[in-house]
C-alpha cells in the first residue's frame, strides 16, 4: 500500500479543456470555450535542429524504430498499389478484382488496430510491435509466392490486421518519452514516414516489377526483408519509460490484469465521447488525404492528358510537398497550438483547390506541391495531437483505432469521386482503335474536397485540445480514479475476513494517506 501510493499520479490538469470537462459545462458554454481556447499560445520553441537536440539517445532510437516501421508498413502497403496491373494479369483478373485485395487490407487493419493496441496497453510496445513486423515479413513474402487470386486475397487480409496494429504502436513508442517541447516537429517527420514509404516503392517499383523473369513478385519479396531488421533493433531496446511507470503502479495493485481491466473501465465511462469523436475527427482526416490523392492520377491522364511521366513526376513533388508540410505545421503546433495549426492549413488547402484541380498545364506541379503540403501539413500534427487526447491506460488502442476506423470511413473516397465523375462527361478521344471516355474529375475532386475541408474545420474547431499534456502516468487522473476503486474493493474485501491485526495495520496506513 505505501508503496502503491507513492506511485500515485496527480490528478492536475494540464490545460483549460480539462477543466472544462471537469466542470460539466453546458453545451452553450463549452461552445464558447472553443473560440477562446483557440487563441495561439505562441509558446516560446527553439529552432527546429535544437529541439531535435533534445532528445536523448533512447529516445532517438524509440523514434528511429517507430519510423522505419511505419515507412515500411507504407511500402508493404502500396507493393499491391503499384503492381495492379502486373497482378490482374498473372491472376487472369480484372484490375476491379485485384483492387479487392487493397480493400481487405483496409477492412481488416480496424481489427488488427483493437487486437494489437490492447495488446500493446496492456503486455508492453515491445512485443507486439515485434509480432507485428514477424507477421509483415511472413505475410510479404506470402504475397509473392501465391499461385491463385484466392490465396492473394487470403494472404492480404491477413497483412491488414498486421498493418491495423502498428500504427498507435509506432506512435506511443516514438513520442510517449519525447521531450513536450519536441513532440509537434517528431510528430509531423513520424506521419511522414507514410509518404516517404510510397516514395520508396515507386522507386523500387521501377527497378525490380518486371526486370526479371519473376515479374512483380521480387517487389515483395524485397518488401519482407527490412522487418527483419526492425525486429532486432527492437530487441535491443527496452520499453518505453511511460509504460514502465505504469505498469510499475499496477504491479503494486493485487493484480496488474485487474488494475488494466479497471482502468479499461474508468477510460470508457469518462471517455466515450471522446472516443467517438476521435473516431470521426480521423475520418475526416482520411477523407482529406484520399481524397485528394487516389483519384489525382487518374485525373491527370484522364482529363489532362499527361504522359506517364508527367504523372510521376508530379506526384514525386506533390509527396515531397507533403513531406515539407508534415513537419513545418508540426513544428508550427507547437508555438501555435494544435488546433489553430490544422484549422489554418485547412484554410489554405481550401484555397488552393482551384488551381490544383482545374490547371491543366504542366504548372499544377506548383499547385500540386503547396496543397499536399496542406493536407499533410495538418495530418503532421495528428500523432501528437491523438497522443495527447488519449487516455493514457488505452493509449495505443485509441490512437491505432480512432485512425484505422477512420481509415475504413474513407476508403470509399476514391469511388465515391469517381462515380460523381461520371456524371460530368467531357469529350471522348481516340487511341488507336479505341475510344476512350473521359470525365471532369478535377470539379469531382474539388467540391468533394472543399465539404471534407468544411466538415474538418468545423469538427476541429469544436473538439477539444491538451497542447502540452504531461504523458507519464503521475498526472493520469483516470488511474487515480481507477488505483483508488481497485483499492476500495480490495479493502473492503480483506475487512471482511481479516483479523484485527490486520484491520488495525490498514487503519494506520489510511491515516498516512
Amino acid at each position: 500500500m505505501a508503496i502503491a501510493q507513492d506511485r500515485r499520479p496527480s490528478s492536475h490538469s494540464a490545460s483549460e479543456d480539462d477543466s472544462a470537462m471537469e466542470r460539466h459545462f453546458s453545451i452553450t458554454a463549452y461552445i464558447v470555450t472553443r473560440f477562446t481556447t483557440l487563441k495561439p499560445p505562441m509558446a516560446k520553441t527553439a529552432n527546429p535542429l535544437k529541439l531535435m537536440a533534445t532528445l536523448n539517445t533512447q529516445q532517438w532510437l524509440f523514434f528511429m524504430v517507430a519510423f522505419f516501421a511505419w515507412t515500411w508498413d507504407a511500402f508493404d502497403f502500396f507493393t499491391v498499389s503499384l503492381t495492379v496491373s502486373d497482378l490482374a494479369a498473372d491472376f487472369g483478373k480484372s484490375i476491379t478484382d485485384i483492387t479487392w485485395g487493397i480493400t481487405l487490407v483496409l477492412m481488416f487493419r480496424s481489427f488488427g488496430s483493437v487486437v494489437f493496441g490492447i495488446a500493446a496497453d496492456r503486455y508492453g510496445r515491445k512485443w507486439p510491435f515485434i509480432v507485428n513486423n514477424i507477421l509483415f515479413t511472413v505475410l510479404e513474402l506470402g504475397t509473392g509466392f501465391c499461385q491463385t487470386y484466392e490465396q492473394f486475397l487470403a494472404v492480404r487480409a491477413l497483412f491488414g490486421i498486421a498493418m491495423g496494429g502498428l500504427y498507435g504502436n509506432a506512435t506511443a513508442t516514438a513520442l510517449e518519452d519525447c521531450p513536450p517541447n519536441a513532440r509537434g516537429i517528431m510528430s509531423g517527420i513520424l506521419q511522414q514516414g507514410y509518404t516517404f514509404g510510397y516514395l520508396l516503392t515507386t522507386a523500387f517499383a521501377r527497378a525490380l516489377v518486371n526486370t526479371t523473369s519473376h515479374g512483380w513478385r521480387p517487389l515483395f519479396w524485397f518488401g519482407a526483408c527490412p522487418p527483419v531488421l526492425f525486429i532486432i533493433f527492437r530487441l535491443c531496446l527496452p520499453e518505453t519509460q511511460a509504460f514502465r511507470a505504469r505498469q510499475e503502479l499496477r504491479h503494486h495493485q493485487s493484480s496488474i490484469t485487474a488494475s488494466f481491466l479497471s482502468e479499461c473501465k474508468v477510460v470508457i465511462k469518462r471517455h466515450w465521447l471522446l472516443l467517438i469523436y476521435l473516431i470521426f475527427l480521423l475520418a475526416g482526416f482520411n477523407f482529406m488525404a484520399h481524397g485528394s490523392q487516389d483519384l489525382y492520377p487518374t485525373m491527370l491522364t484522364n482529363q489532362f492528358q499527361f504522359t506517364p511521366n508527367m504523372v510521376t513526376v508530379t506526384q514525386v513533388v506533390a509527396n515531397l510537398g507533403a513531406m515539407a508540410g508534415g513537419t513545418s505545421v508540426g513544428y508550427c503546433s507547437q508555438i501555435f497550438g494544435r488546433r489553430l495549426s490544422i484549422i489554418v492549413v485547412c484554410l489554405l488547402g481550401a484555397a488552393l483547390l482551384y488551381p490544383y484541380t482545374f490547371v491543366s498545364s504542366q504548372a499544377v506541379i506548383a499547385a500540386a506541391f503547396f496543397e499536399q503540403f496542406c493536407v499533410q501539413g495538418a495530418f503532421g500534427v495528428v500523432p501528437v495531437h491523438l497522443m495527447e487526447l488519449a487516455p493514457g491506460s488505452l493509449r495505443t488502442f485509441v490512437v491505432g483505432t480512432a485512425y484505422q476506423l477512420g481509415n475504413l470511413a474513407s476508403s470509399a473516397s476514391s469511388t465515391i469521386e469517381a462515380k460523381l465523375g461520371e456524371r460530368y462527361p467531357l469529350p471522348s478521344i481516340q487511341e488507336g482503335s479505341a475510344v476512350v471516355k473521359r470525365y471532369n474529375y478535377g470539379k469531382v475532386i474539388c467540391i468533394f474536397l472543399g465539404a471534407v475541408y468544411a466538415f474538418l474545420i468545423l469538427l476541429t474547431l469544436l473538439g477539444p485540445e491538451h497542447r502540452g499534456r504531461d504523458l507519464d502516468v503521475d498526472h493520469d487522473a483516470d488511474v487515480v480514479e481507477a488505483t483508488h476503486g481497485h483499492l476500495h474493493n480490495m479493502e473492503r474485501h480483506a475487512g471482511e475476513s481479516d483479523g484485527e491485526d490486520e484491520k488495525a495495520v490498514r487503519t494506520v496506513v489510511e491515516q498516512q494517506e
